[in-house]
């Protein structure tokens, strides 16, 4: 168990350190290339390529999706009420709260836990946190929905076209599913090394209230994630992955809305770092109680 454990963070933690070390060595790294590239094109074709090529049953295809955006509901109800009680400003935390990593390191974890069948549910999760993200999270920082932003999210276009094929039963061309299979393989290892040249940027700078909410984040992820698995009686992959996706830290792409929209930057990059370091040290335990 152990050995198997080590074989799943190893090549996380070496990505991050790898990230995180080239960033301290002041070796170039165009980390908004680099984001734009897994965002804009990386990712998507990653998401088309796993759902139209991995054998996903499409009921349990709903099932995750449904699972994911109750718990994402949770999320915004459970990190609402906590902010409130300790009399912290919701327009900075309540989206670095709320929202989980499953990208840059929910991605990755799954796969080399669960194989390809963990990567096509850990997608589906993915996919409607990012959207809730480009709703909830923009609104939440800027302060007003934009549906022009929402509309140039290349992922809503790419879940979109591998549902057509899903519904209908039929496989993309080959030539198609070789282009997005090679383009998007690039998306995984990307993220993990932007992960860790990001931690090396950002700075904690409130350690006990970070602490406090990456407390938050990691117990409110877990407890909703085991808490729908058992409402919804998921069992084997499908339960693994919506928990370990549900406890993932706070997203990186919380610290590039609250730099945009001037939202208290600091103090999310805090929240992001500590609940990261966090998630590192408690994965082995998480991982030992789902594998």
């Amino acid at each position: 168990m152990l050995a198997e454990i080590f074989s799943v963070v190893a090549p996380i933690l070496f990505g991050v350190l790898l990230g995180f070390f080239w960033a301290r060595l002041r070796l170039p790294y165009d980390s908004n290339f680099v984001s734009a590239l897994v965002f804009n094109l990386g990712t998507p074709l990653l998401v088309f390529y796993t759902l139209t090529n991995i054998k996903v049953d499409p009921t349990a295809f709903g099932i995750m999706a449904f699972a994911t955006a109750a718990a994402m509901a949770a999320f915004a109800l459970i990190s609402y009420v906590v902010l409130r009680l300790a009399r912290l400003e919701r327009r900075t935390y309540w989206s670095v709260v709320m929202m989980p990593n499953t990208g840059n390191v929910g991605l990755p974890l799954c796969l080399l836990a669960f194989g390809d069948e963990g990567l096509a549910f850990a997608i589906i999760v993915y996919s409607i946190v990012s959207m809730c993200q480009f709703t909830v999270g923009v609104g939440l920082n800027a302060g007003t929905f934009s549906l022009r932003e929402f509309a140039r999210v290349p992922l809503i276009y790419a879940v979109a076209a591998a549902l057509v094929f899903l519904l209908t039963g039929t496989k993309p061309p080959l030539w198609i599913a070789n282009s997005t299979k090679l383009i998007g393989q690039m998306a995984i290892p990307l993220m993990i090394v932007t992960l860790g040249v990001s931690l090396a940027k950002l700075k904690v700078t409130s350690l006990p209230r970070s602490f406090m909410l990456s407390l938050v984040r990691f117990a409110m992820g877990l407890g909703v994630g085991v808490g729908l698995a058992e409402v919804l009686g998921l069992e084997g992959t499908p339960r693994g992955v919506l928990i370990l996706q549900c406890a993932m830290p706070a997203a990186v792409f919380n610290y590039m809305l609250a730099a945009r929209y001037g939202n208290n930057p600091d103090e999310v990059a805090g929240v992001i770092v500590t609940s990261t370091l966090f998630s590192f040290l408690t994965l082995p335990f998480l991982l030992s109680f789902l594998l």
